[in-house]
Parts: structure tokens; C-alpha cells; sequence
């Protein structure tokens, strides 16, 4: 049976679990916690070899920068997209009209980092410090000066080029095994969910969810999909059965970082891509590409200003736009850190923070979307910058599936 079945039958077997049976969910929770610690402790080295794997197989500088161009333009395009279907969709069903809330006095929020302190931030004064901490983006960023650094270095960095490769594929092979544990995982993490919320919790805030998903469907289809056949010029059925399995995995796990080992093997095995482009693009898309949460930001502002009365002005919607597109590079790729964005949001536009509680309550569910979007435009972007350099396995991409487990044992080189 392929992953992606075993994955979608663990999930319908835990929803109905912990409908079901919710007072036993305590009893299968530990088996979703081991399954996350397994994709957590895979995250540092993983990011931290394949990025600096796939940085040193392109010793080209020029392709290296050209790549990285294609890369940034390629995520604040679909980002920009992303809040605006947010916001327009949020607009044509008004999902807090009717509420007429009123805010009571609450603390000041923090004002958003500015750019610069953004930027700062993003280099690590102590590298290993920032592996211990799980910083992915100071993480990112020494991988990326060591890696341009080997390329520099020559024949004098060949003995540690040998060890970041081999690295890399010991993570290949121990990712393997962590996603053979993904169906009982999925199973029991959508247990915990379902029996933690209920159906009646949910309802009250019903079209918040459904708004959510159909945003996060339509942000898939139409400008992933679209992008594959336009940009890429290829198949986009091939490409959404390709990452199948890493979308049931971004689904259960609500983890951009965490789906990362899913994301990877999906994208080189299943649709072509090349490993050091792969190994480049992947990594960074699980820190600075969140467009899931930029539809998340764009329906959510809009609902807490429709429910507190506020009339949002174009210089509001412009503000929401541009916050959260730049707010995307400092989104980490864990659950749960789309609601501190928001507040960001929501500090911007002078809207009560009070509003953070009425999405609180069901932020775990919109973090299944958000995450699910997320990864989906980190494979898309690999794909199209890949065929830009010609650098996708056409035969391969023809025949993509979500291939099982047995799979993922074979050499990725």
C-alpha cells in the first residue's frame, strides 16, 4: 500500500477514534508525541547538511545567485497572492458581521521588529548556540556563508564537502524510518484534536474554518497549479500526486519544518528535482515561505475588524499586505507561530488584540491548512526554479506517485 493511503487511513481511523472513544485518547497521545520528536530531532541536521550538500554541489556562483533570485521572487509573488485571496475571500463572506463585539481595556501590544532588527537577527553570533535553540534561520544563514565559503575554498574544502554529503544522507536514510511511523502518528495526533475540541466547539466558529480551507484550496489550485503548467510548463495533476505524502504529513503535523523530511523526498523521488537544488530551496521554504499563514492573516484581520465594527480603509488592506508578506520571513515553521504573527497584524492596524482569543480556540485546526499550503509552495517553487535550469528528471516527473515506504531507501543522488 502506498504512504499516502496508510497516512489518509490512519487520519479517518483517528477522527473517528477520538469521536468516538475520547475519554481513551490520553492513552494513543504518547504514539503522535514520539512521531513529532522523531521529525523534530531530524529538523537541525537535516536543514543544516542538505542545505550546505546542495550549496556545494553548485560551485557556480552565478547559478548559485541566479537560483537564489528565482527563489525570493518566486515566494514573495505567491506570498503577495496569498493575503489578497485571504482578504478578498474574507470580504465576499464577512465572517464576523453580525457580532458586534466590544473591546475592553488590554495591554498594548509589542510593536512589530523593524526591518533592520529583522535582518540582524538573522545572523547568528554563535552558531552552535543557534543549532542548540533551534534557530532555522541563523541556521540557514551560517549554512549558506559555509557553504559559499567551501565553494571559495576549493580542493581545500574537500574533506569536510565529503562529510557534509555523507551527512546529508545519513538524514536521507534516517528520515526514511521516521516516515514509516507517519500513519500511526497521523492516527494518533488526529485523535488528541478531535477529541480536544469536539464538534460542538468547532461550530460556533464554523465559517472561519471552512473560509480557511477553501482560501488554502483555491491558493493550491490556482496558483500552484497554475504555476506548474504556466511557469514550468508541466503536468499539475503529476505534481500534486507527487507531493501527496508530504501534504498528509504538513497536514497532521501542522510543521513546515517538520514536513521538511517529507518535503524532500517527495520533490527529488517523486517530481525530478534535482538534489542540490532541492537540498537549497527546501530548507529555506520551510522559514521564509508561509503563505498558508498569509491567507490565515489576510481572513482573520478582516473577521476580528468585522466583528469589533471597525471598517477597514485600502491604506489598512495595503498595510495587511505588505505586513504580511514581509512578516513571512520571520514566521517560524512551527505550530502555532501563525497567532503571534497575527498579532503583528493586528498591532498594525490598531484593531483590539482581544481578537486573538476568538482564533486561538481554534488556531490548531487552521494550522492544519496554513502548514499544508506551505509546503506545497515550497515544492512548487523547487520544481519551477529546477526546470528553469533544466535540472528536473522529465521521466521521473512523468511517472510521479506517492511512492511507498520502499522507496525511500534508495540513493537520492
Amino acid at each position: 500500500m502506498k504512504l499516502w493511503m496508510k497516512i489518509l487511513i490512519g487520519m479517518v481511523i483517528g477522527v473517528l477514534f477520538g469521536l468516538v472513544f475520547p475519554t481513551l485518547t490520553p492513552y494513543v497521545e504518547p504514539l503522535g508525541t514520539l512521531f513529532l520528536k522523531g521529525i523534530k530531532l531530524l529538523i537541525v541536521p537535516l536543514v543544516f547538511a542538505s542545505l550546505v550538500s546542495g550549496m556545494t554541489s553548485m560551485s557556480d556562483l552565478k547559478k548559485l545567485w541566479r537560483i537564489s533570485a528565482k527563489t525570493f521572487l518566486t515566494y514573495f509573488v505567491t506570498t503577495a497572492f496569498a493575503v489578497s485571496i485571504g482578504l478578498t475571500i474574507a470580504n465576499l463572506a464577512a465572517p464576523g458581521a453580525g457580532l458586534h463585539l466590544h473591546a475592553a481595556e488590554t495591554a498594548a501590544a509589542k510593536d512589530a521588529p523593524s526591518i533592520v532588527d529583522t535582518l540582524l537577527d538573522v545572523v547568528p553570533t554563535n552558531p552552535l548556540e543557534a543549532m542548540v535553540q533551534g534557530n532555522i534561520l541563523q541556521i540557514i544563514a551560517f549554512a549558506v556563508l559555509l557553504g559559499v565559503s567551501m565553494n571559495i575554498a576549493g580542493d581545500k574544502a574537500a574533506p569536510v564537502r565529503r562529510f557534509c554529503h555523507s551527512l546529508a544522507d545519513i538524514m536521507y536514510t534516517m528520515t526514511s524510518i521516521v516516515i514509516a511511523f507517519a500513519p500511526v502518528g497521523v492516527f494518533a495526533l488526529m485523535a488528541k484534536v478531535v477529541a480536544q475540541y469536539g464538534v460542538d466547539t468547532l461550530l460556533p466558529l464554523a465559517k472561519i474554518i471552512l473560509l480557511m480551507f477553501a482560501g488554502s484550496l483555491v491558493h493550491i489550485l490556482v496558483v500552484y497549479g497554475g504555476g506548474v503548467a504556466l511557469v514550468a510548463r508541466l503536468n499539475p495533476l503529476r505534481f500534486f500526486r507527487g507531493i501527496l505524502d508530504a501534504q498528509l504529513v504538513g497536514f497532521s503535523t501542522s510543521s513546515s519544518s517538520g514536513t521538511l523530511p517529507a518535503t524532500i523526498r517527495c520533490t527529488e523521488q517523486n517530481l525530478g528535482v534535482s538534489k542540490p537544488i532541492a537540498s537549497f530551496i527546501l530548507p529555506l521554504g520551510a522559514t521564509i515561505n508561509m503563505d498558508g499563514t498569509a491567507i490565515y492573516q489576510g481572513i482573520c484581520a478582516v473577521f476580528v475588524a468585522q466583528a469589533y465594527g471597525v471598517d477597514l480603509t485600502a491604506a489598512n488592506y495595503a498595510t495587511i499586505v505588505l505586513t504580511a508578506t514581509l512578516a513571512s520571513i520571520g514566521t517560524a515553521g512551527i505550530p502555532g507561530a501563525g497567532l503571534i504573527m497575527l498579532s503583528l497584524i493586528l498591532s498594525a492596524l490598531g484593531l483590539p488584540m482581544e481578537g486573538l482569543a476568538l482564533i486561538a480556540g481554534i488556531d490548531r485546526i487552521l494550522d492544519m491548512a496554513r502548514t499544508t499550503v506551505n509546503i506545497s509552495g515550497d515544492a512548487m517553487t523547487s520544481l519551477i526554479v529546477a526546470r528553469s535550469e533544466n535540472e528536473v528528471d522529465l521521466s521521473t516527473y512523468a511517472g510521479a506517485t506517492s511512492s511507498g515506504v520502499q522507496v525511500a531507501t534508495q540513493s537520492t543522488d
